[in-house]
């Protein structure tokens, strides 16, 4: 239950009927050099039991904006605006004190990096128990039990003996199991994944997603997996955010995305994908050019600097006209210049047989 110091009234005419909202969400770093535009107008909708992807190249905004939703920015640093509505909760303008509230009982992360999110010098249980007591009144045995169980849960061997160990002597992927139980100990309602399988094996990899899977069925939680990897969200997610240069330049869900792609960075993600399901007959091909600098961002389109497309937009609108993310069909909106035909020609022709 949340508490009612954050209690939101079911009359709030701005509160969306989504479960989590974000609406024109940006988040800008002032720095010596300039203003860094990590975010800069996201917005998407989620809803409870579906699972959100994030992709996009290192650089593209992703993990900025999992941080903004669970409110980790440093306020002092940082120039938050938009809106985040979760269950009817407004999170940017709310005070550290109330989403912090929120953190951990109704949303919950898992970090990239296990071994550095974990602290070295407490045992792994100690630190589960701790997070199920700040938001539960329950005794130190209560907690215990409750943290062997969450270990139990997510596939930890013998947990009532490895409650008591420290996280480096955990292997890679107990860890990340490890870290989904503390992410879970409390049953949030939204849970972030922060490339939840990076550095680990194949194997190891499909066991955590297929742990989140099952956590999510049990729960009906909504979960936001951030990842390079398009195989994983394929195979897991529901929707699609493809974010470049800190903006979305395509939405949609997974079939949109993967078999009616209309944004040329979302083609050459998916062009440079290998695919292990048939041969392929000629060579991947990946988006030459680098990410954009976030301090010196280019005018136009953002993509506008690698996109090999430009010669089916007249003028320079490329260069000048900074496209909106419009509807193509349904749910599915892209960020282009190019004649929404035109784009689907060249996914016919170009995109769709080199896949």
């Amino acid at each position: 239950m949340s508490s009612p110091a954050i209690a939101v009234e079911a009359a709030d005419p701005a509160a969306p009927k989504s479960f989590l909202s974000v609406r024109d969400l940006r988040i800008h770093f002032p720095t010596d050099d300039g203003l860094v535009r990590a975010v800069d107008g996201i917005s998407f909708e989620l809803e409870r039991g579906r699972t959100l992807g994030i992709v996009g190249e290192s650089g593209s905004g992703k993990s900025v904006t999992s941080l903004g939703i669970m409110g980790l920015h440093n306020r002092r640093r940082t120039r938050i605006s938009g809106e985040v509505w979760l269950d009817g909760q407004e999170l940017v303008g709310a005070t550290p004190e109330q989403v912090r509230k929120l953190r951990g009982e109704k949303m919950a992360m898992i970090f990239q990096d296990p071994l550095s999110s974990m602290h070295p010098f407490y045992k792994v249980g100690s630190q589960i128990i701790e997070a199920y007591r700040v938001h539960n009144k329950v005794s130190k045995d209560v907690a215990r039990k409750r943290a062997i169980e969450m270990l139990d849960l997510v596939g930890i061997p013998q947990p009532d003996k490895r409650v008591d160990d420290y996280p480096h002597q955990f292997s890679g992927g107990m860890r990340q199991r490890a870290m989904i139980a503390m992410a879970l100990v409390c049953n949030p309602s939204l849970l972030i994944a922060d490339e939840p399988t990076t550095a680990l094996d194949v194997t190891v990899q499909a066991q955590i997603l297929e742990l989140m899977k099952e956590l999510q069925r049990e729960f009906n939680s909504a979960i936001i997996l951030i990842t390079h990897d398009l195989g994983v969200v394929a195979e897991s997610c529901d929707d699609v955010v493809v974010m470049y240069g800190g903006q979305a330049v395509e939405k949609g869900d997974v079939g949109d995305i993967f078999y009616r792609a209309h944004m040329p960075y979302a083609w050459g993600l998916l062009t440079s994908m290998p695919r292990m399901d048939r041969q392929r007959q000629e060579r991947l091909q990946p988006i030459a050019g680098q990410p954009p600098s976030l301090i010196n961002v280019p005018k136009g389109c953002v993509f506008n600097p690698r996109c090999a497309f430009q010669e089916h937009v007249e003028g320079d609108r490329c260069v000048t006209e900074h496209p909106e993310l419009l509807p193509v069909v349904g749910n599915h909106a892209a960020r282009c210049h190019i004649d929404p035909q035109v784009r689907e020609r060249i996914w016919r022709d170009e995109i769709e047989p080199k896949l």
